[in-house]
């Protein structure tokens, strides 16, 4: 099998997670009223809809305008601009830590543009298991859980001496 050249890779999973999560919000804002609860399987994944004017379950959002404007807009764009201009840029990194801060930079992206043009996040999904439940969050989230996940992961596994991305350097 042909290896996919690193930038389009990178590209391809930036993209595809930021368009997930703007359509699952468009259909969410279109077809969802606010604080309205649909069981989509039982009380254990419920579809909802909420404006979260601050990050991670609202934390932030009684912060002053400038304050929540510098760390919730202003910053997270340096740091995804940042992160992605590594991805783009140096090429000894492992191709699991491509793909992790390739999902955690299209997630940041999909909450920075929610932020910039509704001056707020769109949430919709919980999940309650019983014996634990989830705040309200939105697929971005869910992209940013993942490429974190992964870079947990990677660090359990064998190192290999000189592993590159495992793609084509461009």
């Amino acid at each position: 099998m042909k290896k996919i050249p690193r930038v389009a890779l990178v590209l391809i999973i930036v993209l595809s997670n930021i368009g997930c999560d703007q359509i699952t919000k468009k259909i969410t804002r279109d077809r969802i009223e606010y604080n309205e609860t649909i069981e989509v399987i039982g009380k254990n994944l419920i579809l909802t809809k909420v404006e979260n004017t601050g990050a991670f379950l609202g934390m932030g959002s009684s912060l002053s305008p400038i304050m929540r404007t510098i760390l919730l807009l202003v910053l997270p764009t340096v740091v995804m601009l940042g992160l992605l201009f590594y991805l783009l840029r140096y090429k000894d990194i492992t191709q699991i830590s491509v793909v992790a801060l390739s999902f955690i930079v299209g997630g940041g992206i999909g909450n920075i543009y929610d932020r910039i043009v509704y001056g707020s996040v769109t949430d919709m999904l919980y999940i309650d298991l019983e014996f634990a439940h989830t705040g309200i969050f939105n697929l971005a989230d869910v992209s940013v859980m993942v490429g974190t996940g992964l870079i947990l992961v990677e660090q359990f596994l064998p190192k290999k001496k000189a592993e590159t991305a495992g793609v084509e350097d461009q």
